[in-house]
């Protein structure tokens, strides 16, 4: 089989050519295995498919195209309503960003625990200061006044979650900067219920590149340089 250990970017399917040579081509959105509604998703044109696989072979076909060239992976789920974020809103997001991300470190801490497994030794040493920290604010629904508190008092606390975030991102390749697509897996799991999740990303972008860079990253999020 030529296509055994021969990678197709997302959209495109390996196919052999009559000389047997594997090529990419684009996958027939009718040809996808049919998904359940939980793994339905909406795109940027606010349309809802059946799944990444339909979207991504739409995306291929409209390849060279407007519409495909904008066309991407909006959220998970189907399309909904999505509220518009306020100026307030997107200010006290990376509040609760900040926070939720300290707190899926401790999570993963608690798990390694009982199975290793969820962070690497270095970032278990680094986690585990956070976690024996009894000045540490427990997981739960505060109100912004103590988020905001908080990460006055415990400054250094924050520091590392927010760096751990952007390397688990920083992926392909691995350069220091995050692209759309990059950042697809954390947004677009959040929109449903952080509506504010893709104006902070855009306003992250200081010099409006489409890239976001580590420095602007913890900026975005309060930590210093």
């Amino acid at each position: 089989d030529p296509c055994r250990n021969f990678h197709c970017k997302r959209g495109k399917v390996c196919h052999g050519d009559k000389q047997g040579k594997p090529r990419c081509i684009c996958q027939d959105p009718a040809a996808c295995p049919s998904t359940k509604d939980y793994e339905h998703v909406c795109g940027t044109d606010n349309k809802t498919y059946d799944g990444t696989c339909q979207l991504f072979g739409t995306k291929c076909q409209l390849e060279g195209t407007k519409m495909g060239r904008q066309l991407h992976l909006d959220y998970m789920g189907s399309c909904k309503y999505i509220p518009h974020c306020t100026d307030y809103e997107v200010d006290q997001f990376p509040l609760r960003m900040r926070d939720w991300l300290k707190n899926i470190l401790m999570q993963y801490y608690e798990r390694d625990l009982d199975s290793s497994g969820f962070l690497t030794e270095k970032q278990r040493s680094k986690v585990k200061k956070i976690y024996q920290n009894d000045k540490r604010l427990v997981a739960g629904d505060h109100a912004v006044e103590l988020l905001l508190h908080d990460f006055e008092k415990n400054y250094h606390m924050y520091v590392y979650p927010v760096h751990w975030q952007f390397h688990q991102l920083d992926q392909h390749p691995v350069d220091r900067l995050l692209t759309h697509s990059e950042l697809a897996p954390l947004r677009a799991s959040l929109v449903p219920m952080e509506h504010c999740i893709t104006r902070f990303f855009q306003e992250c972008d200081g010099d409006q590149d489409k890239l976001i860079a580590l420095k602007e990253w913890c900026h975005c999020f309060g930590i210093k340089e």
